[in-house]
């Protein structure tokens, strides 16, 4: 027998859930592009102004630091849900996150040619919106597939400490660096449809909103500085 009041209380609730979903899902990539603008500055900053990169390289402390911070800011973020739930406290441990990450960026990014890097963005961006635009169209469920990504990240960082360990070598470096590129791309999905929600197995919940702009973002960095690497071998 057909329940009228049953089924319209059914639509209804599901009509809040996506809407909460899809407000959840804007909230994230517009603390993203932030993210993202904010990084772009100090990588623009290392790149054209010279007296930015001599001051960096004449203090080595300012580096350190900011790896500290970073560290410091991702545990906070990651392993403390009540800094990363609690506003604005957990919008301004991400902003300086972001300021610390970008300014390590910047220093990396130094050291290549001005042409390589505009590369390296061109290409990430290109890579990151088709792999947006897949997740979000694709049937298959990459959110089952954590565990795998986590054996291979444990794998690719094994591989780096022997990299790093052995002479330098070129096509070991771009193994590792399209290795790293591959990872991440993958990342990039996962973390994607686990923030999307719906018909896929794992979901983040709408109050997760940091967490998931923090692991876009760290997705999104790794892959550009795996690209600027291989670009970087590849020219050498």
């Amino acid at each position: 027998m057909y329940d009228e009041e049953a089924n319209s209380y059914f639509n209804e609730d599901s009509f809040s859930e996506k809407a909460v979903r899809l407000a959840f899902i804007r909230k994230v990539y517009s603390i993203l592009f932030v993210q993202i603008g904010i990084t772009c500055g100090f990588i623009s900053l290392f790149l054209y102004c010279d007296a930015v990169k001599e001051y960096s390289r004449d203090n080595p402390w300012m580096w350190i630091v900011a790896f500290v911070l970073t560290i410091v800011f991702i545990i906070m973020l990651s392993c403390c849900p009540d800094f990363r739930r609690r506003s604005p406290i957990n919008f301004v441990i991400l902003f300086a996150f972001t300021a610390c990450e970008g300014f390590l960026l910047g220093t990396v990014s130094s050291h290549y040619e001005k042409d390589e890097v505009l590369m390296a963005v061109g290409i990430t961006a290109v890579v990151a919106l088709s792999l947006t635009i897949f997740a979000f169209q694709t049937k298959w469920d990459f959110t089952m597939m954590g565990g795998m990504l986590f054996v291979f990240l444990i794998v690719l960082f094994c591989f780096g400490l022997l990299c790093l360990i052995l002479p330098h070598n070129r096509i070991l470096s771009l193994v590792y660096a399209s290795l790293g590129a591959l990872l991440f791309s993958a990342y990039i999905v996962f973390d994607t449809q686990i923030m999307m929600g719906g018909k896929h197995k794992y979901a983040l919940s709408p109050e997760e909103y940091i967490f998931a702009a923090l692991n876009l973002y760290l997705d999104i960095v790794n892959l550009f500085l795996f690209i600027l690497s291989i670009i970087g071998n590849a020219r050498d």
